[in-house]
C-alpha cells in the first residue's frame, strides 16, 4: 500500500528538508492538503510527492496542511495573498469542484486558479464500524427509512457536499427523503474515520481510498463502493451499490491546481512535469497501491472538464433543490 511506501521514503525526505530548513534554505515547492492529515488529500499531495519525485524540471515537494472550510480557506489563500507562487499546489478532488459549483468558495469561479493536472479517480463508499448490527447498505438504508433520525452519518461538509449528495442519491433511491437524514459536518476524510472509531456517528459516507487506509485494520466494515463495478484490492469484497439494488455510481477525480497569478511559463513547466509523470509505469504502480484509477487531464484539458463538470453537478444539485449559495 502506499502508506508502506511513505513509511519508507518520507522519513529519509523529511530528514533532508529539517537540514534545509536548519541551515536557512526553505524547500522550495509546497503540496498544500486544504484538510487535516489522514484524509484523501492528503493521500493526493503523497502521490505527487512521490510521483514527481524523479522529474529533474521541478523541485521536490513538501506537505502542508491548511484545512478549513472544506477546501475554501485554501483556496481564498493562494487566490489572494499567495496568487503567484511558482512553486505551490493545492490539492483538490471532485468534491472540491462540487463545492465549487454550489457556491460554497463565495464569489469564487472556475477561471479564478489555474488547474494542473488531474491524475487518478476514486469512487464513494458507505462504511460503519466493524460492530455495527447493519452488515448490508440495504440493512443501513432500511434503517434510516424506518427512521431517518436513527443512523447518525459523519460526512465531510454540509448540505450539498459531495459525501452528502452520495448519501442523498442512496437514500432516495430507498425512500427516505434526504432532508431528513442526521449528519455530523467533519472536516476531511481522516476526521470521519476517527468520529466513527470514537463512537460518535454510526456510519460515514466517504471516499474508498480512504477506506483503504483503515479497512485492513478490523475496525471498519465498508457496506458499499459507488463504482460501475467491484474495485480489485482490499475491497475486492465489497459489493457495488448497484448489486445491492441502488443504482448510484460516484466517481471524483484527483489532481491539483495553482494560485491564478502564476506566469505562463512556471504553470507549463509543472503541467509537463505531471504529463510526465503520468506517463511512467512506475507512477501507476504507485496510483493503485493508493486505491485510485487510471485518469488523466492535464492544462487546458483538465479546465475543459472541471467546467463540464461544474455543469454536471448543478444538474444533480435540482434534483434536491438545492440552492446555490451566494
Amino acid at each position: 500500500m502506499l502508506r508502506t511506501l511513505l513509511s519508507l521514503l518520507l522519513p529519509a525526505w523529511l530528514a533532508l528538508a529539517s537540514f534545509a530548513v536548519a541551515a536557512g534554505q526553505p524547500p522550495d515547492a509546497e503540496c498544500l492538503v486544504p484538510s487535516k492529515p489522514g484524509g484523501a488529500m492528503d493521500l493526493t499531495c503523497k502521490l505527487a510527492q512521490l510521483g514527481l519525485r524523479n522529474q529533474p524540471s521541478v523541485p521536490q515537494l513538501k506537505l502542508s496542511y491548511m484545512p478549513g472550510g472544506v477546501g475554501a480557506v485554501a483556496w481564498h489563500t493562494l487566490g489572494s495573498q499567495r496568487r503567484s507562487e511558482p512553486n505551490t499546489l493545492v490539492a483538490f478532488s471532485g468534491g472540491s469542484v462540487l463545492n465549487l459549483a454550489r457556491g460554497k468558495f463565495g464569489k469564487a469561479s472556475v477561471d479564478d486558479v489555474r488547474w494542473v493536472a488531474a491524475f487518478g479517480t476514486d469512487y464513494g463508499m458507505v462504511a460503519v464500524p466493524a460492530s455495527s448490527p447493519y452488515k448490508t447498505l440495504g440493512e443501513l438504508l432500511q434503517a434510516l427509512r424506518r427512521d431517518p433520525r436513527r443512523v447518525l452519518v459523519g460526512m465531510s461538509g454540509t448540505i450539498g457536499s459531495q459525501d452528502w449528495m452520495k448519501m442523498a442519491l442512496l437514500v432516495s433511491k430507498a425512500g427516505v427523503d434526504p432532508r431528513k437524514m442526521r449528519f455530523v459536518a467533519l472536516e476531511g476524510g481522516g476526521e470521519q474515520f476517527v468520529a466513527m472509531q470514537a463512537g460518535h456517528v454510526q456510519a460515514i459516507s466517504g471516499d474508498a481510498s480512504e477506506a483503504l487506509l483503515y479497512a485492513g485494520r478490523g475496525t471498519v466494515r465498508v457496506l458499499a463502493v459507488l463504482s460501475e463495478q467491484r474495485l480489485p484490492g482490499l475491497l475486492a469484497g465489497v459489493p457495488t451499490a448497484r448489486e445491492q439494488g441502488y443504482d448510484v455510481v460516484w466517481p471524483l477525480i484527483r489532481g491539483v491546481w495553482m494560485g491564478p497569478g502564476v506566469s505562463d511559463a512556471d504553470y507549463r513547466r509543472w503541467v509537463s512535469a505531471f504529463a510526465s509523470m503520468e506517463a511512467d509505469p512506475e507512477f501507476a504502480r504507485m496510483r493503485a497501491e493508493a486505491g485510485l484509477y487510471p485518469f488523466s487531464r492535464t492544462g487546458d484539458a483538465l479546465t475543459r472538464y472541471v467546467k463540464q463538470s461544474i455543469a454536471d453537478y448543478n444538474r444533480q444539485a435540482a434534483q434536491f433543490n438545492l440552492v446555490r449559495e451566494r
